[in-house]
């Protein structure tokens, strides 16, 4: 006897799913208005979430631009060869490197996770590069010089710190990551002459729905938590540093702001001293709430959940010992 052929079930698509979704959004858009509108905790939340989403989006898609032309040009094959051979100074490069690219941290971890490869020396530059990217670029350096006028030793602080806990991530990354940690993999393209434009279209299509996907994650949790945070938080921590460094570091996680627009959150906050809110600057791009999301999804959730902790760490304390040389006891 024959057995039937398995009768094959219908999935509805990506696309289908999103253009459902837009649809159902757009006929219950004024009833979801009225419901905003009248619920201030809401109105906040949209607000913050909205805000988060469309800052980043435009330099993730720079990313994944960017990204595409990696996988089209700069193949981890290639970019092996390129680096330095020896790990530290291909880290050193990376991380100085980071200062070409304009964009936030939404935007360079798609492109560090095209950079990873396979890891090795490059999966550690890469990593370095991650970090580096978002935090000493002169777009950042210039909105960090612009809100805190005055006080230029914020952004050689911020600019030092942030590269110190990149190369310090990249060094501990090359001595004790493992390549088992990472469990999201990209689609190996078929490279050849006729095919570049089908190899970047492919790849960067992957890398923004991964990363979009985890940025609206990520953005709706910072609204959410944004509305918890009570105001009067700000004026307990007058006076006691050690506490706001370790809360504008908390902040800086759960707040998930661009590191386009934290420079200025920061500045506003003028009861605090500088020192925690160096902290909030430098921890920020690092690690926050949409890029442990991001992470996630475009490395795994292995290597997410042991290199978030890590990186804040790391980030709290290079940032609490750069502040006290250089922005001098407060």
């Amino acid at each position: 006897m024959v057995a039937n052929p398995a009768v094959t079930r219908w999935r509805p698509s990506s696309m289908q799913i999103l253009v459902v979704g837009i649809i159902a959004l757009a006929l219950a858009g004024n009833t979801l208005q009225t419901f905003v509108e009248g619920t201030p905790d809401v109105a906040t939340a949209a607000t913050v979430f909205c805000g988060v989403f469309v800052q980043a989006l435009p330099f993730l898609a720079l990313g994944v631009v960017i990204s595409g032309l990696i996988a089209v040009f700069a193949t981890p094959d290639r970019l092996a060869r390129w680096l330095p051979r020896r790990t530290g100074i291909a880290i050193l490069a990376a991380g100085v490197s980071g200062a070409a690219l304009p964009g936030c941290e939404c935007g360079s971890v798609p492109v560090a996770r095209r950079l990873f490869g396979d890891g090795g020396a490059v999966g550690a530059a890469a990593l370095t590069f991650m970090l580096a990217a978002p935090a000493i670029n002169p777009v950042v350096l210039v909105a960090t010089a612009v809100a805190f006028p005055g006080h230029p030793q914020m952004v050689v602080a911020r600019c030092v710190a942030s590269l110190l806990t990149a190369l310090i991530m990249g060094a501990l990354w090359a001595r004790f990551g493992r390549p088992n940690w990472i469990t999201r993999h990209l689609p190996k393209p078929h490279h050849g002459e006729g095919s570049r434009w089908a190899v970047f279209t492919e790849a960067a299509r992957h890398d923004f729905l991964s990363a979009a996907s985890y940025l609206v994650v990520g953005a709706a949790a910072a609204a959410a938590l944004h509305v918890l945070v009570p105001a009067w938080v700000y004026e307990h921590l007058a006076g006691q540093v050690a506490l706001g460094v370790l809360t504008m570091a908390l902040l800086a996680v759960v707040l998930a702001l661009c590191s386009e627009a934290d420079a200025f959150v920061a500045a506003s906050l003028t009861m605090l001293p500088l020192l925690p809110r160096l902290v909030f600057l430098v921890v920020g791009p690092a690690v926050d709430i949409k890029l442990f999301a991001m992470q996630a999804g475009m490395f795994g959730r292995a290597f997410a959940i042991r290199f978030a902790p890590a990186t804040f760490l790391v980030a709290t304390l290079v940032a609490t010992a750069t502040g006290l040389l250089i922005l001098g006891p407060q």
